[in-house]
C-alpha cells in the first residue's frame, strides 16, 4: 500500500530544499537529483491518487468534448442549460454541482459534448474540494472553458495556477520532444538534442527516471523541468477560452474582458447565461476553437437531407472518405465539391484537396 501522506510530506520537504538551493555549475548535479526525486514521488502519488475513494467517471461521446471549469457559483450550471438541453441544478450558493453533468450542444450539425464540472477551489492541486479528481477528469476534454464571474476575475489566475501545479499547460504548444522505445537493452541514444542541456547531464536525468533502451529526439530548446514533466507523463497540453459570465451585473464588462485577454493571452467571451446574452457568439467561439469543420455529402435526391461529416480543420477529401468507410477511401478517384473551398460550383478536385467548413461533396469512385 502506498503511503501517500508520507510521500506528500517528503515531497514538501524536497520542494523546500529545492527552493533554497541555487542552480549554478557547482550545484548542478545536486539540483538535478532533487528534481529527479520530486518527479519520481509525484509520479507515484499520481498513479495511486484514485486508490481510495470514488473519482469521476467520464465517458466521451459526440464529435468533440468541452469542459466548463470554474469556482463554485460562477454560473456553470446556468451556462450548460443555455448551451444544451440539459437541466442542471442552479442555486445561489456554493457547491451546487457535486457530480459531472453532461449535455450536448448541436452547432453546425456537430454534436459537442459539454461537461459541467464540480466547482474548483484554491488548493485543488493538493486535493482540496476533490480538485485533483475534477482536474483529472477534465483532461479528457478537447477544450477547457474557464467560467469566470465578471466581479471575481482573480479566479482565472488561481485556476491557471492550480492546473499548472498538476502539469496542465493551457494554450501552450507541446515542445518537439519524443522518446522512442527500441525494446533493446541498451542505454539512451540522442538522435537530436537541441534543448541546450548537456547530453551527459540529460542522459543522467532521464536514466534516473527509468528511461532505458530508447532513442531521444529534442528538436528545440527546453528547460529541464519541462523535459522531466513530459518524460514522466505529467505534462498535459490543453486549449482553453474564457467565458466572462454575469455581465448583466457589471456595466464595465468590456474593459474587464479586454484586460483579462491581454493579461493572460486568452480569448474572452463576455456573456450573461441567465439573460441569454451573447450565447450565439460563445457557441461560435467554442466551435472555432475545437478546430473542427462540418462538410456535407450531397443527397441523391432533393427529398433527402445532406449528411453531415465532422472533420478536423485542414482535412482533405481523402480524410472525409476515410471517416465514412475505408473501402470508399481505397476506391476513391476524385470528388466534386461545392462551397467555400471550391473556386466555382461543382469543382472537380483530387483526394488531396483541402476542405472548408460548409463544403458539399460528391465522391467519385474508380470504376
Amino acid at each position: 500500500m502506498v503511503d501517500k501522506e508520507g510521500l506528500e510530506k517528503r515531497l514538501e520537504e524536497l520542494k523546500e530544499e529545492y527552493s533554497k538551493t541555487k542552480d549554478n555549475k557547482a550545484t548542478n548535479k545536486a539540483v538535478g537529483a532533487l528534481r529527479h526525486k520530486m518527479a519520481e514521488i509525484k509520479k507515484i502519488i499520481s498513479t495511486s491518487r484514485n486508490a481510495k475513494g470514488a473519482g469521476f467517471f467520464v465517458k466521451k461521446s459526440g464529435d468533440a468534448t468541452v469542459a466548463l471549469v470554474g469556482f463554485p457559483s460562477v454560473g456553470k450550471s446556468s451556462l450548460i442549460n443555455v448551451l444544451t438541453n440539459t437541466k442542471s441544478k442552479t442555486a445561489e450558493y456554493a457547491f451546487t454541482t457535486t457530480t459531472i453533468i453532461p449535455g450536448t450542444m448541436v452547432y453546425h450539425d456537430a454534436h459537442i459534448q459539454v461537461f459541467d464540472m464540480p466547482g474548483i477551489i484554491e488548493g485543488a492541486h493538493i486535493g482540496l474540494g476533490g480538485g485533483k479528481a475534477v482536474i483529472g477528469a477534465m483532461r479528457v476534454s478537447d477544450l477547457v472553458i474557464f467560467v469566470i464571474d465578471v466581479n471575481n476575475t482573480d479566479h482565472l489566475g488561481i485556476l491557471l495556477g492550480e492546473l499548472k501545479a498538476l502539469g496542465v499547460r493551457i494554450n501552450e504548444r507541446r515542445p518537439k520532444f519524443r522518446i522512442i522505445e527500441t525494446g533493446l537493452n541498451k542505454s539512451l541514444e540522442f538522435e537530436v538534442n537541441k534543448s541546450g542541456i548537456d547530453d551527459a547531464y540529460l542522459k543522467e536525468v532521464l536514466t534516473s527516471l527509468g528511461m532505458y533502451g530508447a532513442k531521444v529526439k529534442i528538436e528545440e530548446r527546453m528547460g529541464i523541468d519541462d523535459i522531466i514533466a513530459i518524460a514522466t507523463g505529467n505534462a498535459h497540453y490543453m486549449k482553453a477560452i474564457v467565458v466572462l459570465n454575469k455581465i448583466d451585473t457589471n456595466k464595465d464588462y468590456e474593459r474587464v474582458a479586454k484586460r483579462l485577454s491581454e493579461l493572460y493571452k486568452i480569448e474572452v467571451i463576455p456573456v450573461s447565461a441567465t439573460q441569454n446574452r451573447n450565447i450565439d457568439a460563445l457557441k461560435d467561439c467554442i466551435y472555432r476553437n475545437l478546430d473542427i469543420i462540418t462538410v456535407y455529402l450531397k443527397p441523391r435526391t432533393e427529398d433527402e437531407q445532406k449528411m453531415p461529416v465532422i472533420l478536423h480543420r485542414n482535412s482533405k477529401v481523402i480524410d472525409a472518405a476515410k471517416k465514412l468507410h475505408t473501402e470508399l477511401a481505397d476506391e476513391l478517384k476524385s470528388a466534386i465539391v461545392t462551397g467555400p473551398s471550391s473556386k466555382f460550383g461543382k469543382q472537380r478536385v483530387g483526394s488531396e484537396h483541402v476542405l472548408k467548413d460548409g463544403d458539399v461533396i460528391t465522391f467519385i469512385k474508380i470504376k
